[in-house]
């Protein structure tokens, strides 16, 4: 006949090995989110500054075309700050 020690024993140390693969299986999921959080924070604070530099050469152009009328030189635009990425725009 089949021990009934080795039963509860073999029967508990599954009931462990499940509550153990699914704590590890939250704890990755929660780092998982953590890790996004985290990628999507900074990416939100780059575009941030982005739209910043962006806003503030486009103020800076329309100030320039302001000066400049049919017959007046007003000279080259202003150039785009120099930590502005415009990388999207160039082929």
């Amino acid at each position: 006949m089949v021990d009934v020690g080795a039963l509860v024993g073999g029967a508990s140390g599954l009931v462990v090995g499940v509550l153990a693969w699914t704590q590890t299986r939250a704890t990755n999921k929660r780092s998982d989110f953590t890790a996004i959080t985290e990628r999507l924070d900074q990416e939100l604070k780059d575009e941030r500054a982005q739209r910043k530099l962006l806003t503030s050469f486009v103020l800076d152009l329309l100030r320039w075309a302001q000066r400049v009328e049919p017959d007046t030189q007003a000279g080259p635009p202003p150039e785009p700050p120099a930590e502005m990425d415009l990388t999207p725009w160039r082929r």
